[in-house]
């Protein structure tokens, strides 16, 4: 690991930050971060809008592909169905 050239993969790992409709009552957009895998931005940006959970529908503000983070290199596998994150801290 360490050598592999990010470019070889058939799919990548995106961040996303979507953005929708404030609830009733709110007068700014709800934005939320989610995480999907697809073989390039345009991929990406469709899977991230199935993602949305929050009122109406969601657009997508900004996708980024990451290829390494802090030195290390992301790589990716098959694994089981669907998501599977743990929120360690909130505020």
């Amino acid at each position: 690991m360490g050598t592999e050239d990010p470019e070889d993969y058939s799919v990548h790992l995106y961040a996303a930050y979507l953005g929708g409709a404030p609830p009733p009552g709110r007068m700014s957009e709800d934005h939320e971060v989610v995480f999907v895998v697809a073989a390039d931005a345009l991929d990406a940006k469709r899977r991230a809008k199935e993602k949305w959970h929050g009122e109406g529908r969601g657009h997508v503000d900004a996708v980024q592909r990451i290829d390494a983070v802090d030195g290390y290199v992301v790589a990716l596998g098959p694994g089981d169905v669907g998501d599977r994150l743990t929120l360690d801290s909130y505020n």
